[in-house]
């Protein structure tokens, strides 16, 4: 029996550095379409796209499929493209996907150039906890923002630590990276601290009982006469 090797922090460290993903991906031009070329494709684990933009005619190309997947991982993905040996940047721009299987049948990609802005929507996340006894609601999921094309965050933090009830959080008040600039309505409500509703539990609403008193009384009232009334007939 062989002794199992322990991975040192070091080792780990570099399998890290090897699972990350590289944005480098070779585009195979193709000249076939339709939805019969598409699904071989895809059984070849390639994914049909297009790239357009800058004034130049559309390309039709395939990409690696697994490289795709891994890279889609990030809202607003940049994709260094060799296309027929020329490099091209391309931002992913639309994303087709099965609406049961969820494998992706097709990519739309704008090609971009370094030191443009591009607009982009950008997930939102929430970081901390609010106050005791409060809870967060995220009303929007992304922001709209102009960015560099090869700086887009991966995501906008918002930050809720100790907020108390009634904390209403602005589009105006995220914080933006450096170079980057809002395009959504400064008063968009992002993310709003409250108290939940307390649960209805059965207990009579205020005024349903004094209702309700007056009611049984009249109703014991009514049940004493009949009696009474019975009693002096016999």
């Amino acid at each position: 029996m062989t002794d199992k090797k322990i991975p040192s922090v070091k080792d780990i460290q570099a399998q890290k550095k090897d699972d990350k993903v590289d944005n480098h991906l070779v585009a195979e031009l193709r000249e076939s379409f339709g939805k019969g070329h598409a699904r071989r494709l895809r059984m070849q684990g390639r994914i049909p796209a297009v790239v357009f933009g800058h004034g130049t005619a559309p390309q039709h190309v395939s990409l690696p499929a697994h490289e795709v997947g891994l890279l889609l991982r990030k809202a607003n993905a940049i994709l260094d493209l060799d296309i027929a040996g020329k490099k091209t940047l391309a931002l992913v721009k639309d994303v087709q996907k099965d609406p049961v299987r969820q494998i992706i049948e097709h990519l739309d990609l704008v090609i971009v150039k370094k030191g443009e802005k591009v607009h982009v929507e950008v997930p939102i996340h929430i970081e901390g906890t609010s106050f005791s006894g409060t809870i967060t609601m995220l009303e929007v999921n992304t922001i709209r923002i102009e960015a560099d094309a090869t700086h887009i965050p991966e995501r906008i933090l918002i930050d809720v630590e100790g907020a108390e009830e009634g904390t209403k959080i602005l589009a105006s008040d995220a914080v933006l990276p450096a170079g980057s600039s809002l395009l959504d309505d400064p008063e968009l409500l992002l993310v709003q601290v409250i108290v939940p509703a307390a649960a209805n539990l059965g207990e009579p609403v205020e005024g349903e009982e004094s209702e309700a008193a007056p009611a049984a009384s009249s109703a014991v009232e009514a049940a004493s006469e009949d009696a009474a009334a019975e009693a002096s007939a016999e």
